[in-house]
């Protein structure tokens, strides 16, 4: 064979290589916590860990919990559901790392549920969000990380992190940070049916975050319950039909280029109740209760139901 030939064999055979391993890749796969990740991730030959589940995954697909377990750290660079549903235990286990990085494309959306990360206390980040479109985490557990139970920091671009009915709790600096990474990102943030306690601080939004949180309690923090800060860009916190209590600092912090309205939100035996500087607003619907802390503190405003 000439070396023409030998070099359109050789494209040919890579080719078929390619596509093979395309193929290969399920739109779900499985693991376990007696699985191998030898196997081919199948729900009769799961993998043992995400990490080896997720190059087996095409993207958009889902990978599955079959049965308790704890399945390791990952990074996430594609669109994917986890789902931990499946056992009673879906754990992420890790010390002096992430639990999960998420470092995805423009257009990727990850969604995260029925996880328990536990950082032993010397875990980094919970889950670190660094680049996709948007992010769920729905039903999980996220504590014992010495800086945030969630990190959700893009440098630029648009992006969307929707938290449900999750428990974040003993985190060292944050329960959730939303903000823009020293860049140009924009963040519309949504955080529902949620508790937050023991943390550093609770619900922290950054420059160029728009954050809205509804029937969400966040308590007995070392510093501020819920805190927003605009150094560089405007940061708008929205609190709903939620509660502040017994936190070491405010139970609603304003700083600087911050908007925060409340709404329906009890404050109580917090250090003071609002605490609003640096020509920050803090705007009530009139329908708060604001007592017990030291001191209670007041709104900027108040505006109009309508």
């Amino acid at each position: 064979m000439n070396r023409i030939g030998c070099l359109k064999f050789f494209v040919i055979v890579f080719g078929m290589l390619v596509a093979a391993q395309a193929t290969a890749q399920a739109t779900r796969t499985w693991v376990s916590g007696v699985g191998d990740d030898a196997n081919p991730c199948s729900r009769t030959a799961p993998c043992k860990t995400f990490a080896g589940a997720i190059s087996k995954t095409a993207p958009s697909g889902e990978i599955d919990v079959l049965d308790p377990g704890g399945f390791g750290a990952l990074t996430i660079t594609k669109a994917i559901t986890i789902d931990g549903s499946g056992g009673n235990v879906a754990g992420v286990l890790v010390s002096g790392t992430n639990g999960f990085v998420i470092s995805a494309g423009a257009n990727d959306t990850v969604v995260l549920r029925n996880l328990d990360f536990n950082g032993l206390n010397t875990g980094i980040n919970g889950i670190n969000y660094i680049s996709g479109r948007a992010l769920t985490v729905e039903n999980c557990l996220i504590y014992g990380f010495t800086q945030n139970g969630i990190s959700f920091q893009p440098s630029s671009g648009a992006h969307s992190l929707y938290v449900h009915n999750t428990k974040l709790h003993n985190n060292g600096q944050n329960a959730i940070i939303a903000a823009s990474l020293g860049g140009s990102a924009t963040i519309n943030a949504s955080v529902t049916d949620t508790i937050i306690q023991f943390n550093g601080r609770g619900i922290f939004a950054q420059d160029g975050a728009f954050v809205a949180v509804h029937n969400t309690i966040s308590s007995d923090n070392t510093h501020e319950g819920f805190a927003a800060k605009g150094s560089a860009r405007a940061v708008f916190l929205s609190l709903e039909g939620s509660s502040s209590s017994t936190n070491g600092g405010a139970g609603v912090y304003a700083d600087t280029s911050a908007t925060v309205t409340i709404s329906n939100l009890q404050v109580t035996g917090n250090v003071p109740g609002l605490q609003i500087v640096s020509g920050a607003s803090v705007l009530s619907f009139g329908n708060n209760r604001i007592t017990g802390n030291s001191p209670d503190g007041n709104p900027t405003s108040l505006v109009s139901q309508k």
